[in-house]
């Protein structure tokens, strides 16, 4: 990894002063902190699917199927625009593409206002893409920009750290979700068919307009960090500082011919997949493994999960400076296998408690994988970057594989999808994650 010096060696005065080293700190703590901040923002779009998934559900009169589509167009984005972004960044810099990124969300919040007012399931769908596609720019820019802030022996550590905002992210969107998405009216089959065709129809749009507003406030915040990051002077890493020495297409065979590169992207399809499938129908589970629970009560879990996750990645963060980040990953794959196994076989509170306990096992996941996959990559960080944001995928691929399980079978059985993911990674934390040089 290439490394930026923020704080260049400074004559130190008489009185003890680093007058230099301090002027350099505080001109880059604000854009540093516009930096972090992105983890937040897209934590907050990734989580507040949970809740469209079940919302959807109830206002479309969706399959397990049907409304597991929500995450395939949201990550289908970044699959799709993870290799431009790279490339935009490659041609110009960091800041261009956080920009591009933020705007293209912004756009997709405000397309929920006409997605409602239609009531169209495929334009909310095509509303989510383009906010997927704006954070893949989001994404594909902050991870190996913060990788690039110091050491390469700290990056695992330093990126975890910069996660941990993430997860707070994802709370916020789960609370946002609940409390002014959710309406708490929630109606069976026979009581619809007891409600006139009219009646039915001023439900369904108001539950698929029950969107509008929140999207319309977070789409006008996106875009005013996007006026601010682009008045904001940005620290300019070493391989911003001339063009590259390769084309696109020659560095992407060059890190998809590193054994642990590839192993990497695996990890990654498995482990979001894994944690998407988990994320998003754990209200379902809840709501089907113990009758009777609400929308509402059943979010609490979700809330619950997240919150866990946040305090995981705390102390995760901090395990990581006395245990190797592979075997720390491997340990956690390990347990977390162990507790969707409880949840297949013992539906219902114990189940519930099992899967919301993942999440703190999945705290140090997504940015370890990350970490060990981009080591040594020097220049190729960026398009190896963007490669592991693609595999996010993962996201839909096995969401959708889980809805159809659902559907042909239940919830709980639906989990070995997870189970598989999680194997994977464990792999990958054993043998994977080695590279050429280990």
């Amino acid at each position: 990894m290439q490394q930026l010096n923020l704080t260049p060696e400074a004559p130190i005065t008489a009185a003890g002063t680093t007058s230099a080293t301090s002027t350099t700190r505080n001109r880059y703590l604000w854009p540093l902190g516009l930096i972090i901040s992105l983890f937040f923002l897209w934590g907050m779009a990734g989580n507040l699917n949970d809740i469209l998934i079940k919302q959807f559900k109830k206002a479309f009169e969706l399959t397990d199927l049907q409304s597991g589509l929500v995450q395939s167009a949201f990550y289908m984005g970044y699959f799709v625009l993870a290799i431009p972004a790279s490339m935009v960044m490659r041609r110009y810099n960091y800041k261009t593409g956080i920009i591009i990124g933020l705007v293209l969300y912004a756009i997709g919040a405000f397309l929920f206002f006409p997605a409602a007012e239609n009531s169209s399931y495929p334009f909310f769908l095509f509303a989510l893409f383009v906010i997927a596609s704006g954070l893949a720019f989001l994404e594909t820019a902050a991870n190996p920009y913060v990788s690039a802030l110091g050491s390469p022996e700290t990056a695992t550590f330093r990126l975890n750290l910069a996660q941990c905002f993430n997860p707070i992210g994802c709370v916020t969107g789960i609370l946002i979700g609940q409390h002014f998405i959710f309406s708490g009216v929630e109606h069976t089959a026979a009581q619809l068919a007891l409600m006139s065709e009219q009646a039915q129809k001023d439900y369904f749009n108001t539950e698929s307009q029950a969107v509008q507003i929140p999207y319309l406030v977070i789409g006008a915040v996106i875009l005013l960090w996007a006026i601010m990051i682009s008045l904001t002077r940005f620290p300019e890493v070493k391989d911003e500082q001339g063009a590259h020495t390769s084309s696109t297409k020659s560095s992407l065979g060059k890190i998809l011919g590193i054994p642990h590169f590839r192993m990497a992207v695996l990890a990654q399809f498995f482990y979001v997949g894994a944690q998407v499938c988990i994320w998003s129908f754990l209200i379902r589970y809840a709501q089907w493994a113990v009758p009777g629970t609400t929308e509402k009560m059943a979010a609490n879990y979700l809330t619950i999960s997240l919150v866990v996750f946040t305090i995981g990645r705390f102390v995760g963060t901090a395990l990581l400076n006395r245990i190797k980040d592979h075997h720390l990953l491997g340990i956690y794959t390990v347990i977390n296998m162990a507790l969707v196994g409880v949840a297949i076989l013992f539906p219902g509170v114990a189940g519930i408690w099992a899967l919301i306990a993942t999440s703190f096992f999945m705290s140090i996941m997504y940015p370890t994988i990350f970490s060990l996959g981009i080591k040594n990559l020097g220049e190729h960080a960026k398009l190896a970057s963007s490669v592991l944001v693609m595999a996010i995928i993962g996201g839909a691929v096995l969401t959708l594989a889980m809805g159809y399980l659902s559907d042909s079978t239940n919830i709980a059985l639906s989990l070995i999808v997870p189970l598989a993911g999680f194997a994977f990674v464990a792999y990958f934390a054993v043998r994977g994650y080695q590279t050429k040089n280990a």
